[in-house]
């Protein structure tokens, strides 16, 4: 009396843990893309203490050199002289559209004397634009000196 054990394959795939794993990969790299701030410029910013939240889409570059380099919403900055910046900001203002802000983040390194900071300040309000000067974070040491500080 042989027994016989009736074993039967199925040839279906389960899919369920594959769109879990593919749906934790596009959180990943949808968080990851909006902490990358690409930049074609290496500018060296200045600290400080304080942030704003303010995320301008027109942006202007001044490098260690002294040239001015202007970006229109992650586009790839364009060389731009001193008396035609005004110029190049009110056209990228209009390439940004209307429902934007009419603001201006000003990426200067750390070495551009501050002459040719106020210059180019100088320029966007002659535009009509609110100006930001970008600067990188301070470490947690220096801002907790600096909260204490302005107590």
């Amino acid at each position: 009396m042989a027994l016989k054990r009736n074993h039967s394959m199925t040839a279906a795939f389960s899919m369920a843990s594959m769109t879990d794993v593919i749906f934790l990969l596009l959180i990943f790299f949808m968080v990851t893309s909006t902490v990358v701030f690409p930049t074609a410029l290496e500018v060296n910013l200045p600290e400080s203490s304080r942030q704003t939240a303010i995320k301008p889409s027109t942006r202007v570059y001044i490098d260690a050199e002294g040239d001015f380099y202007v970006s229109v919403a992650g586009s790839e900055p364009v060389r731009v002289e001193l008396d035609a910046l005004e110029g190049a900001l009110l056209q990228a203002r209009s390439e940004a559209g209307e429902e934007t802000d009419d603001c201006v983040a000003v990426y200067a390194d750390e070495a551009v004397p501050y002459g040719t900071l106020v210059k180019v300040l100088d320029r966007g309000a002659a535009a009509n634009l609110k100006m930001v000067l970008a600067t990188k974070p301070a470490p947690e040491s220096a801002k907790s000196t600096a909260d204490t500080a302005e107590k």
